[in-house]
């Protein structure tokens, strides 16, 4: 089984972006405890992260017929990138979405998310923990529908 995990514009800096919301542990801590994760249920994983909405969707787009899932963090493009839905409806890959913060509780405009309307799941609010209830989930289903 291998996952794609895309991470959207400014996580690159966690640890020093609002460390009140996004906790104080940086971007490589992430990525570590994603391997990690992965390594847990059998997954092999690439990690891309990029500040560029065209990027991202060039990735989805690549991800079709390499990987067998993504999970994304679309990051502020949650809110506005039909682009971003857009791609991962055509390569129809199952997609979990994850935010470090609990996005309900924060200001009025991030109360949209274009990716949810495809995602078959959405964690958020619960840290770098998402991101592993997000991979166990994924590969679970996964594991699932080979069987």
């Amino acid at each position: 089984m291998k996952l794609l995990i895309l991470n959207g514009p400014n996580l690159n800096l966690l640890g020093l972006r609002e460390p009140d919301i996004y906790g104080k542990r940086t971007y490589a801590d992430l990525c570590a405890y994603i391997r990690g994760v992965c390594a847990e249920v059998g997954a092999d994983c690439d990690i891309r992260q990029t500040n560029h909405e065209g990027v991202l969707v060039d990735l989805i787009q690549q991800a079709y017929g390499v990987y067998d899932g993504i999970v994304i963090n679309p990051a502020a493009y949650t809110h506005t990138s039909v682009a971003i839905l857009d791609a991962l409806k055509a390569v129809g890959l199952p997609t979990v979405e994850v935010h470090l913060s609990d996005v309900r509780t924060r200001e009025d405009f991030r109360q949209v998310s274009y990716v949810s309307l495809c995602a078959r799941r959405t964690i958020m609010g619960r840290g770098f923990d998402g991101y592993g209830e997000a991979i166990r989930w994924l590969a679970e289903q996964l594991h699932a529908a080979f069987k």
